[in-house]
Parts: structure tokens; C-alpha cells; sequence
């Protein structure tokens, strides 16, 4: 499914990600020159745990469903990339293999840096040499964050704090009233729950709670937003 050339929205979403927008323009220039797309059906495997580092990754459409295989067999999903996101230079760095396996979720397009032209690119630009370790800063600060969460927040703050990530990244404006926000990513309960570390019959019974307090709509496609202050309160609520 490769395509050599990024749609108009594709190429946005890469140029607007919060780091990628931060670079000099001429080092922007210098990653996309190097740069090739690869597109995705729902459920195709995009990287294998072990793989040798061969590519830099971003999200330019969809998302990339990261997960693991517990003991028992089980597949447990630990994050989903988004759009304008960029993954897999750890393992350029350290030259060890993948760490988890990579699926897309949904139709999804990735842009993509071989090994060799992204160690060109540092060796040109000593400005990617900060950026990358602003980059990992930031990832640090973000596990430490969930962790932190998982330690001290009870679920329905947790999920409510999921939810309103979800809106920032995916959220869509209903059609059918301008105040509420679609949520364009498809997960299912189970997904949802795994991201949370919790079981999936909890995770339901939250989100009925807050189907209840007017907070969010279930409907079969998806997750409908119709209140983010009241999310915003309960995420906030034992903080």
C-alpha cells in the first residue's frame, strides 16, 4: 500500500506536530527529503518485537496501535501513536531490537527515515541532537505522569484524563449538535480498559456512570464528548 506522496492532510498533521514544528525549517526540510510513506490497512502489522531498527517513524494519518504479548498469549495494547507523532529512535540509538510490536489502527499512513539517512542527519544538524533529547525529556515526563496516576487516581479520574486526551487528538465536531465532540478513534472497551489497567467491566461501568451525569454519550460507533468541563472536573476531582 505504499504512496510516495503525503495528502494535503497527511502532510499537515506531520508539519503541525508540537516537536516536528519546533525544528529550523532547514532541518524539517532535510527529514522530510529523506523521508517515504508507507500506508496501512486496519490491523496490519507495521513493526514486530525484535525487528532490527531500520526506520524512523511518525504518524501522519490513522494511529499505531503499540502492544505486547503477555505470558499467557494475551495481546495487551500500552498506547496508540497519533498523528505528527515520531517513535522508533530509541532503538536507532541503542541498536537493540524493537521493544513491542506496532499495528496500524484503522487505515493508517506512517512517514518513514531509514536508519542510515536519519544518522546522517545528525551528523548534519547538531540542532536534532537537543531536539531528540527534548523529545525523550518529554516521553519521561509523560510516564512518569501515568505511572503517577496509576498510583494515586482511581479509575473513573484516569479514564475521564484518557477521554480528554482522546478529544485533543481525535475529537471531530458532532454533526448533529456543534457542542458535543466525537471521538474519530475506534476503540473498544477492551482497548480502552488496557490503556487504563483496569478490567473491561469496569471500565463499562464508568462510562455509564458518566452516560448518566450528561458527561459523554455511548453509541455504537464510538464515544460522543457532550461535556468537557464536567470531564475536566472528574479527572480533576482526588488530584
Amino acid at each position: 500500500m505504499d504512496d510516495p506522496i503525503l495528502t494535503i492532510d497527511e502532510r499537515e498533521a506531520i508539519n503541525s506536530g508540537r516537536w516536528f514544528s519546533s525544528l529550523s525549517p532547514s532541518l524539517r526540510h532535510d527529514i522530510l527529503r529523506c523521508s517515504y510513506v508507507k500506508r496501512f490497512k486496519d490491523g496490519a502489522l507495521i513493526a514486530a518485537r525484535g525487528d532490527p531498527p531500520e526506520e524512523w517513524i511518525a504518524c501522519a494519518r490513522g494511529a499505531v496501535r503499540v502492544s505486547s504479548t503477555s505470558i499467557s498469549g494475551k495481546q495487551i495494547t500500552l498506547t496508540y501513536v497519533e498523528p505528527g507523532i515520531w517513535f522508533g529512535d530509541v532503538a536507532i540509538f541503542d541498536g537493540d531490537g524493537r521493544t513491542h510490536d506496532a499495528y496500524a489502527h484503522g487505515d493508517t499512513t506512517i512517514l518513514c527515515v531509514a536508519r542510515a539517512d536519519f544518522k546522517k542527519i545528525l551528523a548534519q544538524h547538531s540542532e536534532l541532537y537537543e531536539a531528540m533529547l527534548r523529545l525523550h525529556a518529554r516521553r519521561i515526563r509523560q510516564l512518569f505522569g501515568l505511572v503517577e496516576d496509576l498510583n494515586t487516581l482511581p479509575l473513573r479520574s484516569r479514564l475521564a484524563k484518557q477521554l480528554l486526551h482522546l478529544v485533543r487528538s481525535y475529537g471531530v465536531p458532532s454533526l448533529s449538535d456543534g457542542n458535543e465532540v466525537r471521538i474519530s478513534l475506534q476503540l473498544a472497551q477492551e482497548e480502552l480498559a488496557q490503556l487504563l489497567g483496569a478490567s473491561r467491566q469496569r471500565v463499562n461501568q464508568e462510562l455509564k456512570a458518566m452516560e448518566r451525569e450528561d458527561a459523554i454519550r455511548i453509541e455504537p460507533g464510538g464515544l460522543v464528548i457532550r461535556d468537557r468541563d464536567a470531564l475536566m472536573r472528574i479527572s480533576e476531582a482526588n488530584q
